[in-house]
């Protein structure tokens, strides 16, 4: 088991654990961390990471775990690039997410909205399970060709309901309110969800590599594919679902109640709403579940329990 997963078994067992760990491996300051520098910390927590089975109390080693955790992908050992480690994605996703919940023509929505998931979605790719192995250059070509035809269907249907309004020209004050603050959330968030599902269906077309607790891996298992990638999924959905939700909500009701009045005043507490929900949001959302995933063995294929004995078992849930 790579040094990486037995850090999140040993330090993540519960959400508060994993959302205070979340916490640290989001720090911006990591994405300045050389190459190089990435390289050596990689090869000590390798080292320590074969007998780690409690809590670190080191703060230095705990470190150069935090570094590794931002900055390496456990399955293929790759650094992640710069924009797609998970430090990076707050910073980049937050001037889309905003450029996304502003209510343009829809033409300028549809670009907004794809660029918006294009980034997801690499980000996706970067981040998931690396079980389904590139020598096998047919399966990146089927997840690049899958996820740009869904990362185009996302940023229609995103357009959609704004496409109908003005088609239709349709003013009243409650269609405007349907269109303009309850359907953009559902819809972001269910539109992230399907992205996930799109560009990581190799997983569970495929299979993932799962462990015994020593870190042996036994066999490949579509449902540990399917559970990660259901998993990752709903994360998406609430991180998105809630940022696109609680600001329209509380913008509207500051304006019902005539507290703010100038449009200008309006905007600026729509971009702070946001950028609070998301920023709160992220570390919530990614220790929703364990990134060291565990599956039972009565959930698993009957020619992996064949070859052992053990009852519990664990894989790369991915981000």
């Amino acid at each position: 088991m790579d040094a990486n997963l037995r850090f999140w078994r040993a330090e993540g067992q519960s959400f508060l654990q994993r959302l205070l760990l979340w916490a640290d491996v989001l720090d911006p300051l990591l994405l300045f961390k050389s190459a190089d520098e990435i390289r050596r910390t990689r090869l000590s927590v390798q080292s320590t990471g074969k007998t780690l089975n409690e809590p670190i109390q080191n703060a230095q080693t705990k470190q150069a775990f935090l570094l590794s955790l931002s900055s390496v992908h456990p399955d293929t050992d790759d650094i992640i690039p710069v924009l797609f480690r998970p430090p990076a994605f707050l910073p980049v996703s937050l001037p889309l997410v905003i450029a996304s919940s502003l209510q343009h023509q829809a033409r300028h929505s549809f670009f907004y909205q794809f660029l918006f998931h294009l980034y997801t979605t690499g980000f996706t790719l970067f981040n998931g399970n690396g079980t389904p192995k590139a020598d096998d250059y047919s399966i990146q070509e089927k997840q690049i060709v899958l996820s740009l035809g869904a990362v185009s269907y996302a940023a229609c249907i995103g357009v959609l309901p704004l496409v109908f309004m003005n088609r239709y020209v349709l003013k009243s004050p409650l269609t405007h309110l349907i269109v303009k603050k309850v359907l953009p959330a559902p819809l972001l968030g269910l539109m992230t969800a399907f992205t996930v599902v799109v560009t990581r269906s190799p997983e569970f077309d495929n299979g993932i590599e799962v462990m015994d607790r020593n870190g042996k891996v036994v066999g490949v298992s579509q449902k540990a594919g399917e559970k990660a990638v259901k998993e990752t999924a709903i994360s998406r959905a609430v991180l998105f679902g809630t940022t696109f939700f609680l600001p329209p909500v509380v913008v509207y009701l500051v304006e019902r109640a005539k507290m703010v009045k100038t449009p200008r005043t309006l905007a600026l507490l729509r971009m702070f709403m946001i950028t609070s929900v998301l920023t709160g949001m992220l570390p919530v959302s990614l220790s929703m579940f364990p990134q060291c995933g565990e599956i039972k063995r009565a959930d698993l294929e009957p020619e992996i329990l064949s070859s052992t004995e053990e009852t519990e078992f664990f894989y790369n849930r991915g981000i």
